[in-house]
């Protein structure tokens, strides 16, 4: 039986970038940073609040999972805007847009009323969109 989820991919252009921005920018902890096989990098996140859901930053590369082919097409499709990262809950979506766009992060809507409470989007600095949302 499976208990819960661990960790969540989001691909990125550049690792140390994404880095930067989670951390930095949305005030993400660093979980795990640490070189595995050759040149793979396992990089993860997570929220303050939550270190049980981690967010695995990863580059698409040519190896076991892709081939050289697919992760040139995927990171093509980051850089367009094709891919989520997520939904991150806050406890004041205005608040927190303010904040984020003072440390320059871009929003592709304002805190707007929906069905399940107040949510603006935002692009990381790879091209994902992701959803900041008060319930």
């Amino acid at each position: 039986m499976i208990t819960s989820i661990a960790h969540a991919t989001v691909y990125v252009l550049n690792q140390d970038e994404a880095l930067d921005f989670y951390k930095n920018k949305l005030g993400f902890e660093v979980g795990d940073d640490m070189k595995v096989e050759g040149d793979f990098r396992w990089l993860t996140v997570y929220p303050k609040s939550k270190p049980q859901l981690q967010l695995v930053l990863a580059e698409p590369k040519e190896g076991p999972m892709f081939s050289k082919d697919a992760a040139e097409k995927i990171r093509s499709l980051i850089a367009e805007g094709a891919f989520g990262a997520g939904v991150f809950e806050t406890e004041n979506c205005q608040t927190t847009y303010e904040e984020l766009v003072a440390k320059g992060v871009e929003f592709i809507q304002p805190p707007t009323e929906q069905l399940y409470g107040i949510e603006a989007m935002a692009l990381d600095n790879s091209g994902n969109w992701f959803s900041l949302v008060q319930r």
